[in-house]
């Protein structure tokens, strides 16, 4: 091929969203990173930073990202400036347009793809045997009950589809030797690196910010949790369902890991195995961040999105609540880590694992119900890009293989839905139609005002809910949030230049998985919300680290990657902080005052048991608005214990024998008449809740005494 001259050379400069991509013969890329597509130009020769010249500082991309940084922080609250802001943004972006023209940013560029032609082998005895005990499997899954032997059929099935499919890179011969092999060595070597030592580090502040002070950080459940863990405990009592009925219904997974978490770390039936059970998903979704960003570009890409998903206030709060929100990216991330591998590398065993990810999450939470959707737009996507007939061919029956492998494990709420289609479609449908309530609009200019707020979450307001969200705050944090306008921008612009698939599939995955958020059409006050998004966050965070892993091979490309390697520990030390400040000072302490204190029920009521009486004589009389009376069993470690006593009950407590307790609200003046009218002798305490707690004291009256509440909480009014 002919070389460009300079002359051509200075028109594709001059014109840099051309097509057509030149460079001169000295900047050819070159591979970095093991060899992976992830290409960068020759670094200059080091020089001592006394003799660097300073005129070649990329002055333009730190003005860009200072210019960014100061209009994002003007978006933050308690009082959000959004003109200024835009202001801010606006010349940074200017800035930054000339500093990538500059080229003081590189993007990094896709791995390369391989296309395997498939042997199209099939097992057809084993592929039938599956077809045929998973119609059994079928017909033994009514009824709504797991048992052992639905449960083996189920499993056998889809083992029987998988093996029947399964292109197996060795044989198990070869693969048994291996393993002899390496056990029979006489020792084993790990090779310490740098790479490895900060990959350690990484995984460390995970696990920090997954699991410290879970046990406080949120405080206290909520009627969702009680609901929870009376399904748990149903298993318990033989109860094994596919689909849990109780409030509005649930799909199985969350029920199944809670009662695991709870055997094997001992926590009983409580609040804190539904919030470890979430945070042990949280943790493990992180794998397949660092998997997906490396089978995208390279693994600085990966390493940059695992730290930024590790502390990140988003996924941490999402994964602590103790609900079933980080199912959503738990599975979405594999599905998506799988499909991307299987389109670029024409492998259906990639295919066949997406769809087994894919079947699971739909166990999960039911915003997952979007990823298929995904799927299939993703796949036609690569379809509309791909330019050999044989690969369409190819594409289009592994995907098939991909949305059976999806259905065998789907098949146990297949047959509930067949059975009970309103209950599994209720909750989706109260919130894209007016099944519950009238839309308050036209749907499409509701859906497309959703759309708007959906996608301006990351910078500007991530909705008002405090259960699982900062309210009215961005999902990102200062520094985050302006890389990923820079990573976005990037995107388009490359995808306008050399359409390529992946480029497309980054830009729609973000508002394909904020759609679950986005179709609360009859509900739009709901939109945004950090949980019907979560599985978003995955390829956000790839986004974001995309971008400063632009921003370092720029730099290192004009002799400054010292510079910039400072530069982005400052900013990702600055964004871990801030994060660690919304996660445990202000969700904390949030969720702290909204919550109600059952804590401080169940505590009193404690000191009551501890002094020998029974659980069983202590009430609280209910008031509109004010906690659910489940939760103060689910402190005492009982979640079927419900001390709810009603108004015109009071007088049928006078024939339960010894000291009795009653919890009434501060304001409940009624129920305190009812209660010194039925007990005359009676003591009246007032209790003050924990400080900052406004408007959650309630009054105690004990019969016949107070001596048995020791607690200084408690003053006599």
């Amino acid at each position: 091929m002919e070389e460009p001259s300079v002359l051509d050379y200075l028109k594709a400069k001059l014109n840099p969203w051309s097509h057509e991509k030149i460079e001169l013969p000295e900047q050819a890329e070159q591979p970095e990173d093991g060899g992976l597509s992830s290409s960068l130009p020759a670094e200059p020769a080091r020089q001592p930073f006394w003799k660097k010249d300073f005129r070649q500082i990329p002055w333009r991309s730190l003005l860009a990202l200072g210019l960014a940084l100061v209009g994002q922080s003007l978006l933050e609250p308690p009082a959000p400036q959004p003109i200024p802001a835009v202001a801010f943004y606006f010349f940074a972006l200017l800035f930054f347009i000339w500093a990538v023209w500059r080229s003081e940013w590189l993007m990094p560029e896709f791995r390369q793809q391989t296309f395997d032609l498939d042997p199209g082998t099939i097992r057809l005895v084993p592929l039938f045997a599956a077809c045929a005990v998973g119609l059994v499997a079928f017909f033994f899954l009514g009824g709504n009950q797991f048992n052992k032997l639905n449960v083996s059929l189920w499993l056998l099935a889809t083992g029987l589809f998988v093996y029947s499919l399964w292109i197996p890179k060795t044989s198990w011969r070869e693969r048994w030797q291996q393993t002899r092999d390496f056990f029979a060595r006489g020792s084993w070597s790990l090779q310490i690196t740098p790479w490895l030592i900060l990959l350690v580090f990484i995984w460390g502040v995970a696990i920090f910010y997954r699991f410290y002070n879970l046990n406080a950080v949120p405080a206290e459940p909520f009627s969702d949790h009680a609901e929870k863990l009376l399904d748990v405990y149903d298993i318990t009592q033989g109860k094994t369902s596919i689909f849990f009925e109780r409030n509005t219904g649930r799909e199985f997974f969350q029920m199944y890991l809670t009662l695991a978490v709870s055997a094997l770390f001992g926590t009983g039936i409580s609040f804190l195995a539904l919030k470890l059970g979430t945070a042990l998903a949280g943790f493990f979704t992180l794998p397949y961040v660092y998997l997906l960003g490396k089978e995208l570009f390279n693994k600085r890409v990966a390493l940059l999105a695992l730290a930024l998903t590790a502390f990140a206030y988003w996924p941490n709060v999402i994964s602590r609540v103790g609900l079933r929100f980080p199912l959503y990216p738990l599975f979405a991330a594999p599905v998506l880590f799988y499909l991307v591998r299987g389109l670029r590398t024409q492998n259906r065993n990639d295919f066949i694992l997406s769809g087994l990810f894919l079947g699971l999450g739909l166990h999960g939470y039911s915003s997952f119900r979007f990823v298929p959707i995904f799927v299939v737009i993703a796949v036609l996507i690569y379809l509309l890009h791909v330019r050999s007939s044989q690969i369409r061919q190819q594409t289009f029956l592994a995907t098939i293989m991909l949305a059976l492998a999806a259905f065998f494990i789907f098949l146990p709420l297949v047959r509930y839905a067949i059975d009970h289609p309103d209950a599994v479609a209720y909750r989706a449908l109260t919130r894209l139609t007016s099944s519950e309530t009238p839309l308050p609009g036209a749907p499409l200019a509701i859906f497309f005002d959703n759309l708007k707020n959906a996608m301006l979450m990351f910078n500007w307001d991530n909705g008002n809910i405090w259960v699982h969200s900062v309210m009215r705050r961005p999902a990102l944090d200062v520094i985050s949030a302006v890389f990923f306008v820079f990573g976005f921008i990037f995107l388009l612009a490359r995808y306008y230049r050399q359409r390529d698939w992946r480029d497309l599939f980054l830009i729609l995955s973000v508002p394909m998985l904020l759609m679950p958020s986005i179709l609360s059409l009859a509900f739009p006050m709901e939109n945004p919300s950090l949980n019907r998004t979560g599985g978003a966050y995955v390829t956000v965070f790839i986004i974001v680290a995309f971008a400063i892993d632009a921003l370092y091979r720029g730099f290192r490309q004009l002799g400054w990657r010292n510079g910039a390697i400072i530069l982005i520990a400052i900013l990702l030390s600055w964004s871990a902080m801030l994060n660690y400040d919304l996660v445990f000072n202000k969700y904390a302490n949030q969720f702290r005052y909204s919550a109600w204190n059952t804590s401080e029920i169940a505590n009193v009521t404690r000191s009551f048991m501890t002094a020998g009486n029974p659980m069983k004589n202590a009430w609280v009389i209910p008031y509109p608005f004010w906690i659910d009376t489940r939760l103060v069993g689910v402190w005492l470690g009982d979640p079927t214990y419900d001390p709810v006593l009603w108004s015109d009950q009071v007088g049928d407590t006078v024939y339960v024998a010894g000291n009795k307790l009653f919890f009434v609200k501060d304001n409940d003046s009624d129920s305190l008449a009812l209660l010194r009218e039925v007990y005359p002798q009676g003591a009246l305490s007032y209790y003050h809740a924990a400080p900052g707690l406004i408007g959650k004291d309630f009054w105690v009256f004990s019969v016949p005494d107070t001596a048995i509440l020791p607690d200084s909480a408690i003053t006599q009014p």
